[in-house]
């Protein structure tokens, strides 16, 4: 007869021996009951993989919300809410115009700071040779070299009014930061909006991977970091249970524990990295994790059928000689 039978680890247990002798080499003529038929079973010690199963909350890995850099009213919504997007795709153009002729402006302005530091150098090169005659005195030709470098300084402010009323231009197309899915637009066309206000228009968040953080008591953690006997591996790899029970098909990674405590709770965040090219797992989800703790060399392995609790909760097992 074959016994099957899950073992489960002890971190010890208490051996129980149970002697059969009879009462003065004398032998009770009524007991003749049939011996129930028991199971053996011999332990030995083996490496165990130590896991811990912690509840959890998937969070994204980037999260971007979309906000306008100068104001103006909104002409063009060009996404689609809960599609794809990629880094620079164009989700909102703001009306143009004013920022357009500011561009027209600032370039003219350019144009006439170039034409007066010209004939600012000019003026200084015909100085040059007259400098110390009657007709060009020292301080004539400081003023007019004085007028050169001011006309220079003119030019480079005008450069700089070029690019930023560039810039605010680009501005009017606002784009994504990031790939991603992006979520519900809180402004619709004709709507206003303002350089620096507080709503967002979109929220765009990448999902492939994804974050699962799980919440794990202090005193547990400090317990598996002081067990000398347990052999930490390079990475930690997560299995993930879903809402639903069923098991999530890829693995994660263990990325890294959260340095405080927190004092409302006692526990510390554990963050772990899951591939999601599928966009199976989505921000919010409540999730479980299985965390590779290490590995107990030499455990003692036992029938889970095998082992009987005291009243104070100590894993027990009967050692038969």
């Amino acid at each position: 007869m074959t016994n099957h039978f899950r073992c489960l680890p002890l971190s010890g247990f208490i051996v129980c021996a149970a002697l059969l002798t009879g009462c003065d080499g004398q032998e009770n003529p009524q007991q003749h009951a049939q011996a129930p038929q028991v199971s053996v079973h011999i332990v030995k010690s083996a490496p165990l993989a130590v896991t811990t199963e912690l509840p959890g909350r998937t969070d994204a890995y980037r999260v971007a919300e979309v906000r306008p850099q100068v104001s103006g009213i909104i002409l063009h919504r060009n996404f689609t809410e809960g599609s794809d997007v990629k880094a620079g795709d164009s989700l909102y153009q703001i009306d143009p115009a004013t920022y357009e002729a500011a561009y027209d402006n600032a370039k003219g302005e350019l144009v006439k700071a170039q034409a007066a530091a010209n004939i600012a150098h000019l003026t200084v090169k015909r100085y040059v040779p007259l400098v110390g005659t009657q007709y060009v005195s020292k301080q004539e030709y400081d003023q007019a070299v004085a007028t050169a470098q001011q006309a220079d300084a003119s030019v480079v402010a005008a450069k700089a009014g070029v690019e930023s009323a560039r810039i605010n231009l680009a501005y009017t197309k606002v784009t994504s930061p990031i790939n991603g899915r992006i979520g519900k637009s809180s402004v619709t066309e004709g709507a206003l909006v303002t350089n620096g206000q507080a709503t967002a228009l979109a929220t765009v968040q990448q999902l492939d991977p994804i974050y699962v953080d799980v919440t794990q008591s202090s005193s547990d953690f400090m317990r598996l970091k002081q067990q000398t006997s347990l052999q930490k591996g390079d990475t930690s790899s997560v299995e993930l249970l879903m809402e639903n029970g069923q098991p999530y098909p890829l693995k994660g990674t263990l990325q890294f524990s959260d340095v405080t405590v927190d004092e409302s709770t006692g526990s510390i965040t554990l963050r772990a990295l899951f591939p999601n090219p599928q966009h199976m797992l989505l921000p919010g989800m409540f999730v479980r994790a299985r965390i590779d703790e290490g590995t107990q060399p030499d455990a003692i392995l036992v029938p889970q059928q095998g082992v009987t609790r005291t009243p104070r909760g100590d894993a027990t097992v009967l050692v038969v000689n």
